[in-house]
């Protein structure tokens, strides 16, 4: 991977928590952390910009879906609703993503996409010390003396 790369992480929230990492610019990067940060600056960013349109338009963003991974390039889904009915845009997932954080937006990865690209989570040290412990006293609670003999 590059040195100085941003990287968008998405998780699952249920299920088995699998993870996507997508690797992104450093402008997207920081629009997505402003964002999420409520940073706001002396004139309006180009996602403030589309969001302001989309207000002004009466469009509202039902959803965001990381669809699919294509020649090591991702592909994602914006689906808007406005007065004249739904409509689906095709996007780079960074941008749809600082959309969406914007927008308050939910935002998804297909389950193909997952299955195909999504990445496993190692377990937190405290979660592997806990279900250590737990191995540890389930022994202790079925081990017998005569065991040892």
């Amino acid at each position: 991977m590059p040195t100085n790369t941003s990287v968008v992480l998405l998780r699952e929230r249920g299920g088995q928590r699998r993870l996507l990492p997508i690797l992104i610019g450093n402008s997207e990067a920081q629009a997505i952390a402003y964002a999420l940060d409520n940073v706001e600056t002396p004139r309006p960013m180009t996602h403030d910009l589309l969001k302001n349109l989309l207000d002004a338009l009466s469009v509202t963003i039902e959803q965001v879906v990381v669809t699919e991974l294509r020649e090591r390039t991702f592909y994602a889904v914006l689906t808007l609703r406005s007065p004249a009915g739904t409509h689906e845009v095709s996007s780079r997932p960074s941008d749809a993503i600082a959309l969406a954080v914007r927008c308050q937006a939910p935002l998804f990865a297909s389950e193909e996409l997952l299955d195909e690209v999504g990445q496993e989570p190692t377990p937190e040290p405290e979660e592997e010390a806990e279900e250590i412990i737990d191995e540890f006293r389930d022994f202790i609670e079925r081990v017998n003396p005569d065991d040892f003999a």
